[in-house]
């Protein structure tokens, strides 16, 4: 196994290798208005919508980049970088009729626009740096000038991983010695890192056939490999547990993988439909994050669930603790301070609950005020050259030069496209927010027009964003008054359009990922009261972490804890990234903590909180460790959009782990006691079963020598129940049929039906525990189905099922409604002698009440009467 996967992890590194490709950082909106005008931008007017680089030029002090020596300086300049450049497509001179505000107030500086081939993510690292250096001859054409490169196509800043990321494995390294010791410890690690590599290797080959942001890359390696360990973790732990109780190894590891395996499942699954269910936004970026995270996720648990049993099984029994280990095991002191612990929070529930709630509330509260956008070189780290061309740009020109709008309307109709944009340009000045109309020009053919549009504010100003809904307002009013229908566009408006949607889906996201947990939690749980119980938990704690988030980035309270340069809007897809993330991590850790409370319960317990509480919570409180330590490290050096989603991530998971799972959680489990466990019965039986914890392996390993180790019955059962809404059908009902016997049960239509039903696994009883064929029932009804065939009177094939139940148990619910064909090959079956050599085929029939067998039956035969009246005496056998 271990081969396979590091197979698998050098094959697709080679794949990766030779069909990889660049990711593409370019945020589109299909279908949006902004969108359909750029696209029709660059058809129209080419050079409006190419990719371009801008080149801050500043004349030698004393004079001005206007004058005579310095415009023929850089009628030079534009020449060299036009013709000694191959990927650029042209170049535009600050001196120009058509387009304003290329030179400052002052004249002490002009901006030079070089129009690129591709877009900006194709856009090289190499090109940059040749574009870079090709700027600099203005120095030698102008001495004493000065030059600053930036713009579009310097934007991009590709995320990496450091070695201070790395500090959190070493983190989750320590994490897991203190509660595996060092021998285990290393199992998660090359489990997770193994799945990270092969997660990493897909992505980088879906890069070179569709559109996939860096950002994508960089969550695929924190998600991955936090929950990568922390799925390792579970099942490690319960092995170790096993061990320490004496099982054999090879039984141990199989039986982990069978029970924490199952929780390891249903919490990777519920991780993967939040993240893929970031697609019903609509946008395509975030979709495909989505996706190769959930992949990566999927890859994860696969590792969970077959390299780490091998691994397991490489080491053995040198996991097994020594006695006198053990005994410190027994006495450890995290389960001393676990038991304080869920005793001080619901020895008072109430006003735990009080505290917690009001506290994550105020928590939340700047969450109101969040400010978000997409990236652009204002929030690039200072220093970096496109970071110091939109700080001069700024500083000399304006800041919304760094974002200008643009208007497109058609104009064929036109018989004075002048006038029209000269009309159009007044109006536009005269707007609020409006620094200057920079041009406002026809295209070559004349059937289209374009203005651009500088707004007094920068890109990620929400007055921006206001403009441009005030722009998109005067739709109508320009195609009355001047027949052009316009649509407002350029980067900046595609980025607010972006926004907006990202904004406007988080309610329905939100309403998606709450529901999918209330369904998901009562399928497991059986109960109403846990599901919304974790669904509250989960929004307050991601409430309080959009709360906390905002108050770093927007407020720049404690920047410098975390290397923030300076405070600004949060990037646009964080909440929803944050909230489909913290939903499956919210949920790992709800299922760990309350399966063991609800186990505990069943079984019994009177201490069900407390008991449950201190038995998971090691594996709980490790496992938000390692989250946490593996997400918090991503901060310091975290680029773009990383810092916040990393931050976000930590202090949600922080949040929901330690004060929602292990605070809030118990005291609502106090309060509501018993309670906490209804479901109505309606519910109940349309409920599909999850069986989360393997309570299912749990039943059949209990029954595997029941009623005794020697026992040989075809049908053993005791205290069967059987119910029907309000109405029992029989009810403390014990049976036991050896191989080749005849039973006849006598009975109410109904509780025949139910009875032979539940045992040939095609149903389940009330209660009561059931064994047929050797197989543990409901559990093994699969496999008792293969050989226990019902015949009805609707029947097609009586001999075909007769055929298949030799050797098994043949059970015939209505003997007496079976048509003649039907019931004359049964006698023929039952007529048979009993042969030696083969397994003896058992036979289980129904008739009504005060039916006579024997004008159907040959041979002898025992009688099994039900009916409720003879409920007490279901038990009886009659011969």
């Amino acid at each position: 196994m271990l081969a396979i996967w590091l197979a698998l992890l050098a094959l697709f590194g080679v794949l990766a290798l030779t069909i990889g490709g660049a990711f593409d950082d370019t945020f589109t909106i299909p279908g949006s208005s902004s969108g359909r005008a750029l696209e029709m931008l660059s058809v129209t007017f080419p050079e409006a919508a190419d990719a371009s680089a801008t080149i801050v030029v500043g004349a030698p002090d004393g004079t001005r980049i206007d004058s005579d020596q310095a415009r023929q300086a850089m009628e030079s300049y534009v020449d060299f970088l036009d013709s000694d450049l191959d990927f650029v497509k042209g170049v535009q001179l600050p001196y120009s009729d058509y387009v304003k505000g290329l030179v400052s107030d002052d004249g002490s500086h002009a901006l030079v626009r070089v129009l690129v081939e591709g877009s900006t993510s194709t856009f090289t690292d190499e090109q940059r740096a040749e574009l870079t250096d090709a700027a600099q001859k203005i120095t030698e054409l102008l001495p004493g000038s000065t030059v600053a490169v930036g713009g579009d196509v310097f934007s991009v800043e590709m995320p990496h991983i450091s070695v201070v990321d790395g500090l959190g494995v070493l983190v989750a390294i320590i994490v897991l010695t203190a509660v595996l010791g060092l021998l285990a410890a290393f199992m998660p690690i090359v489990s997770a890192l193994i799945g990270v590599g092969i997660a990493v290797c897909i992505v980088m080959i879906a890069a070179g056939i569709t559109t996939v942001s860096s950002t994508a890359l960089i969550l695929v390696v924190m998600l991955c490999l936090a929950v990568g360990i922390d799925y390792s973790l579970f099942i490690i732990s319960r092995h170790r547990d096993q061990l320490l109780k004496g099982m054999d190894a090879q039984e141990s590891a199989a039986r982990a993988v069978a029970t924490s395996g199952s929780a390891v499942v249903f919490a990777g699954l519920t991780v993967i439909i939040a993240l893929v269910g970031l697609s019903i936004v609509g946008l395509p970026f975030l979709s495909v994050m989505g996706m190769f995270t959930a992949v990566g996720v999927g890859i994860e648990v696969c590792l969970a669930l077959t390299l780490l049993p091998a691994l397991l099984g490489l080491l053995g029994d040198r996991l097994r603790p020594g006695a006198r280990k053990a005994r410190r095991l027994e006495n450890r002191r995290p389960g001393r301070l676990a038991r304080w612990w869920v005793r001080v929070v619901t020895r008072w529930p109430l006003v735990t609950v009080l505290i917690v709630v009001v506290g994550l509330g105020t928590l939340a509260l700047p969450a109101r005020n969040i400010e978000m956008a997409l990236p652009n070189s204002g929030r690039s780290s200072v220093g970096a050259p496109d970071r110091v061309a939109f700080d001069l740009v700024s500083r000399e020109f304006g800041i919304g030069f760094n974002g200008p709008l643009v208007i497109t309307g058609s104009i064929v109709e036109s018989n004075d496209p002048m006038a029209i944009l000269d009309g159009m340009r007044a109006e536009v000045e005269a707007m609020d927010g409006v620094e200057m109309v920079a041009a406002a020009v026809p295209n070559a053919n004349a059937d289209t027009a374009m203005i651009q549009v500088i707004p007094t504010t920068g890109p990620d100003d929400p007055a921006t964003a206001d403009l441009v809904h005030n722009l998109r307002n005067q739709h109508q009013h320009w195609l009355d008054e001047y027949g052009v229908d316009t649509a407002v566009t350029g980067l900046v408006a595609v980025q607010i359009d972006i926004t907006a949607k990202l904004g406007a889906a988080l309610l329905p996201f939100g309403l998606f990922v709450v529901g999918l947990s209330l369904i998901l939690l009562m399928m497991a749980f059986r109960s109403i009261v846990v599901p919304i119980k974790a669904a509250v938990g989960y929004l307050l704690s991601v409430l309080a972490a959009f709360g906390l988030v905002t108050v770093v980035f927007n407020d720049g309270v404690g920047a410098s804890l975390i290397n923030l340069s300076e405070p600004g809007p949060i990037i646009s897809f964080l909440p929803i990234i944050l909230m489909g993330i913290l939903f499956g991590l919210a949920m790992d850790y709800e299922v760990f903590l309350t399966s063991r409370m609800r186990e505990e319960y069943m079984h019994g317990n009177r201490s069900w909180i407390e008991d449950g509480f201190v038995h998971s919570s090691k594996v709980v409180i490790a496992a938000a460790l390692i989250m946490v330590s593996v997400f918090i490290f991503f901060v310091p050096t975290g680029i773009g959009a990383i810092k916040p989603i990393a931050l976000g991530l930590a202090l949600g998971v922080a949040i929901d782990a330690f004060l929602v799972r292990m605070t809030l959680g118990p005291a609502l489990m106090k309060l509501a006691g018993s309670r906490v466990w209804w479901l109505p019965a309606w519910l109940d039986r349309r409920l599909p079963v999850i069986d989360v914890e393997g309570e299912a392996l749990a039943h059949q390993t209990k029954l595997a020598a029941w009623p005794s180790s020697d026992d040989a019955s075809a049908i053993h059962a005791e205290r069967l129940l059987a119910a029907s809404g309000d109405r029992v059908l029989f009810s403390n009902l014990d049976i036991s049929v050896d191989p080749g016997e005849l039973l006849v049960i006598e009975g109410d239509r109904s509780a025949r039906l139910a009875l032979m039903f539940g045992l040939s696994g095609r149903a389940r009883f009330s209660d009561g525990e059931a064994k047929v064929l050797g197989h543990v029932l409901p559990e093994e009804g699969s496999l008792v189905r293969t050989r226990a065939p019902l015949l009805l009177a609707t029947t097609a094939d009586p001999a075909g099922e007769l055929d298949c139940g030799k050797g098994g148990i043949v059970f015939v619910p209505a003997l007496d409604e079976l048509p003649r064909a039907v019931l004359s090959a049964l006698s023929e079956a039952l007529a048979v002698p009993i042969d030696k050599d083969a397994p003896p085929t058992t036979w289980v029939l129904g008739v009504g009440p005060g039916t006579d067998p024997e004008s159907y039956l040959p041979g002898d035969y025992r009688v099994l009467r039900l009916s409720p009246q003879l409920a007490a005496l279901a038990g009886g056998v009659v011969r």
